[in-house]
């Protein structure tokens, strides 16, 4: 049963340049319309959810909302689905405004992880980005979480950006471990179509796809040896520390997405609510406005995301989830990868670090 609910904060300080996630200008009044409507679709949401084990604010920037409003949001959850004992509770914050009052008031409603939008250990790569805060600022907001109580907290890093050089990334991956990060996600930069990146021309700016590759894998060597270890395409964690609620989705686990944006996979399911606040505040998210995606949850679709994991796809778990899906013939096109993409035995099939750059050309030929 679906156990994991995500919740879309749509409002930022100012929209970053490469940025095509849903957003609007924070706005005191509509952040206090949006905060209502989210509760009432939460107290609306025609589906019977397990007692939540994880529950995940993501946006936009939900550190803007503020403390209280989103302790409201986070108390309407409970009441509705009950939030159990352990349950990991994340809350997506930008450095510069992760605020010691605000932080407080979360931890003291119960969540117990952030995520930090780092991106660099650079001042001048930052304002690159177009980010608001500094290096300095990441270190500030790190000590302000850990003296409000934060234990658990993980690092964004952005790779392959204009001018950034393997000392760049070194130097970021070891401000993550000064600073204690238990996670860590490394991401390449995509210049969107229609973001003012892309109008600005900055690809030309950016490595190729040689020079993309050498970033990741550069990344991603460091981060193995200051000791995460990679669980997926774009993250490594500490022992015992991977992100329990993004794991869901690439296990193929139901969940509950409430929000403009968001998207939900339940009772076979996936829905979505359109890129649209003003319409979600209207029917104050109304389930039933939601747009219905289709079937989800078949064997393709669980290989599919099972492969973004390192530990990959085990024959045996895949028998177990789906009886009926014949394994011989994907085994027998995992014979023709090219070597040094996919590690194939017995035990089941794992796309390398190599692999994982070329994931989707693999999966689909995997797939295909």
């Amino acid at each position: 049963m679906c156990d994991a609910l995500y919740i879309h904060i749509p409002f930022c300080e100012r929209k970053c340049p490469y940025c095509d996630f849903y957003s609007v200008a924070a706005d005191e009044a509509l952040m206090d319309a949006y905060t209502d409507a989210a509760i009432r679709s939460l107290g609306r949401a025609p589906y019977a959810l397990a007692p939540l084990d994880t529950v995940y604010f993501g946006g936009g920037t939900p550190s803007v909302l503020g403390g209280r409003r989103l302790s409201r949001i986070l108390e309407a959850a409970d009441a509705r689905f009950g939030i159990a004992s352990g349950a990991e509770i994340t809350v997506e914050c930008n450095p510069h405004s992760a605020l010691g009052r605000e932080l407080s008031i979360l931890r003291a409603a119960g969540v117990n992880r952030l995520s930090f939008g780092m991106q660099s250990a650079d001042d001048g790569q930052l304002r690159r980005l177009g980010r608001l805060h500094t290096a300095a600022d990441v270190v500030s907001a790190v000590e302000t979480a850990r003296g409000c109580g934060f234990a658990h907290f993980s690092l964004d890093l952005m790779l392959a950006t204009p001018g950034q050089t393997p000392a760049d990334i070194d130097r970021a991956v070891g401000l993550c471990g000064r600073l204690g990060a238990e996670h860590v996600s490394a991401y390449l930069l995509k210049i969107e179509p229609g973001t003012p990146f892309d109008r600005q021309g900055v690809t030309a700016a950016c490595p190729d796809e040689e020079g993309q590759a050498a970033a990741y894998l550069h990344a991603a060597g460091a981060l193995e040896a200051g000791g995460w270890r990679q669980y997926e395409i774009s993250n490594f964690a500490r022992e015992g520390r991977v992100a329990r609620h993004n794991l869901k989705y690439w296990d193929c686990r139901e969940y509950l997405g409430v929000g403009p944006s968001a998207h939900s996979f339940v009772n076979g399911r996936r829905f979505y609510f359109p890129r649209d606040l003003r319409g979600f505040l209207a029917s104050g998210g109304d389930f039933s406005r939601a747009v219905d995606d289709g079937p989800g949850g078949d064997a393709e679709e669980y290989l599919m995301l099972r492969l973004r994991l390192s530990e990959g796809v085990r024959w045996d778990v895949l028998a177990a989830r789906y009886p009926d899906f014949g394994a011989e013939n994907l085994r027998e096109k995992a014979r023709r990868i090219p070597g040094g993409l996919i590690t194939f035995d017995s035990d089941g099939l794992r796309l390398t670090a190599e692999g994982f750059l070329l994931s989707n050309a693999v999966i689909g030929e995997l797939l295909g």
